[in-house]
């Protein structure tokens, strides 16, 4: 059984105009767990209060089991945070943040950082004023995998990225998570990057968690159908997710793909990805109308 690396229980954070309301889960060590949700659903309003950058309410809230109210510091040590732009100064080069990385983390590894960087073809000496967004954020990959971190949380750290570097990113992420104590936490709106690496996905809706579910369960029992009308009533209502009327049919999500074939045998059945679930608990009506 997996140990925790993040538990959380009852976080709420209250805004004017937005609720993170009441997020319960825990995220297990040695995996990679794709957070998403619609723009303005709460991931980053969570993963800043996971940060402890916001102040939130919470039962509970505990990394690598340790309470984060107590053992803040010890906890951020350990941690490597990648946001959707840097956050240095930008008359810096990449070999002075390298400098004071040095004297930040304990683990530093300089020779692993200089072999990043030109693994991203980052130029030591530049400002990285002059970096376009994906070089600045190549050099905040290469900080983050050379201090020996335990947790990698991102949040929309790979929308600047070409597609190629973006692959070269997911499979050093991949690789990261093959020793147990190493986990990443990753927000993103490239649902299909979550296709290929994630472990568990975990959708946040309105502020509120609608499930935190392992990859491999939505894989297997969650299926799309394509039909008309009729065929569809014939479906339990328990089974149905989300219904969107196309212009000649109707799709539907459904949570019971291996039983629903089982019943109709010819009926085609397709495994959706993490896109196409997003839409149909977004877009989709709950019965056929």
């Amino acid at each position: 059984m997996l140990n925790n690396v993040i538990e959380i229980k009852n976080l709420t954070k209250q805004f004017d105009d937005f609720t993170l309301n009441n997020v319960s889960l825990n995220i297990p060590s040695g995996t990679v767990v794709g957070l998403i949700g619609e723009n303005g659903a709460g991931k980053s309003t969570l993963i800043s209060s996971l940060l402890g950058i916001l102040k939130s309410n919470y039962t509970k809230l505990t990394i690598f089991n340790k309470d984060l109210k107590k053992y803040e510091k010890e906890i951020k040590s350990d941690i490597a945070v990648i946001f959707d732009e840097t956050h240095f100064n930008l008359e810096f080069t990449p070999k002075f943040i390298g400098l004071l990385m040095s004297k930040t983390y304990p683990n530093w590894d300089m020779k692993l950082y200089h072999k990043y960087l030109e693994q991203f073809e980052i130029p030591l000496k530049k400002k990285i004023k002059k970096f376009s967004r994906g070089m600045k954020m190549k050099m905040e990959f290469a900080i983050a995998f050379s201090h020996d971190a335990k947790l990698i949380i991102l949040d929309e750290a790979t929308s600047g990225l070409d597609p190629i570097v973006r692959d070269e990113i997911l499979n050093i992420l991949r690789t990261f998570t093959e020793e147990e104590d190493h986990t990443v936490l990753m927000s993103s709106h490239i649902t299909s990057d979550l296709d290929k690496i994630s472990d568990y996905i975990a959708y946040l809706h309105h502020g509120e968690l609608l499930f935190m579910k392992s990859y491999d369960e939505l894989h297997e029992n969650y299926g799309i159908i394509h039909g008309s009308k009729e065929l569809l009533e014939s479906l339990n209502d328990d089974d149905i997710i989300g219904v969107i009327k196309e212009p000649y049919h109707y799709s539907v999500l459904v949570n019971n793909r291996v039983e629903i074939q089982k019943t109709f045998a010819d009926l085609e059945i397709s495994r959706p990805t993490v896109e196409e679930i997003m839409l149909f608990y977004v877009k989709g009506a709950k019965k056929l109308c």
